[in-house]
């Protein structure tokens, strides 16, 4: 008997020496990290949709015949709360993908928005929209800022995750690399500007 429990303090004893250097309390750590840093985007793509009802109200009193850009704007902020977003998305790419495919189009409806706006000299001018505008612009700077930071933590977590000797306890844990993200495809073309 007493060697029984010789043999299981030892086994505990070198497990616990073992799984010291196995990474696993860091790779808890930087998943967390991970899940965190896409809080934050989660964060300021919210903050830009709850801006775009203010922004289209404001624009729906100067330009009542622009009513389809309107509803895109709409049906895109539309799109983007109607997808159920928690961690499963970062676990799986083609969530993940149509996440981003639906905020790519309403940075692009927000953008024909912004167009039409300068047909509207009174509008440019008016208090409240260029207050929602500024807002607007800053979001969209923020959002840029917590994608860089995310791009930044999942790099990190999946450079560590992929390394020796936590590779191995991740793969033992379930733990796997993490998507990326990527930018929409059009964006690897210079938009048109046009003074017509």
């Amino acid at each position: 008997m007493k060697v029984i429990k010789q043999t299981a303090l030892a086994t505990v004893l070198a497990s616990t020496l073992l799984f010291t250097g196995c990474g696993y309390n860091t790779l808890q750590v930087k998943d967390e990290a991970v899940n965190a840093s896409w809080s934050e985007v989660q964060n300021q793509y919210q903050r830009r949709a709850d801006l775009v009802p203010n922004l289209v109200n404001v624009v729906k009193g100067y330009a009542k015949h622009e009513e389809q850009v309107l509803t895109e704007v709409t049906q895109a902020r539309s799109n983007v709360a109607g997808l159920k977003v928690d961690k499963e998305v970062l676990e799986d790419p083609a969530l993940f993908e149509k996440y981003q495919q639906a905020q790519s189009q309403l940075t692009s409806a927000l953008s024909r928005l912004i167009a039409v706006s300068e047909n509207y000299p009174d509008l440019k001018a008016n208090e409240q929209f260029r207050d929602l505008q500024a807002q607007l612009e800053g979001t969209e700077n923020r959002i840029a800022v917590a994608r860089n930071r995310y791009i930044t933590t999942v790099q990190d977590y999946n450079s560590y995750v992929r390394q020796f000797p936590q590779a191995m306890t991740a793969k033992v844990i379930g733990m796997k690399t993490k998507e990326n993200f990527k930018a929409d495809s059009s964006a690897q073309q210079a938009p048109t500007v046009s003074f017509n």
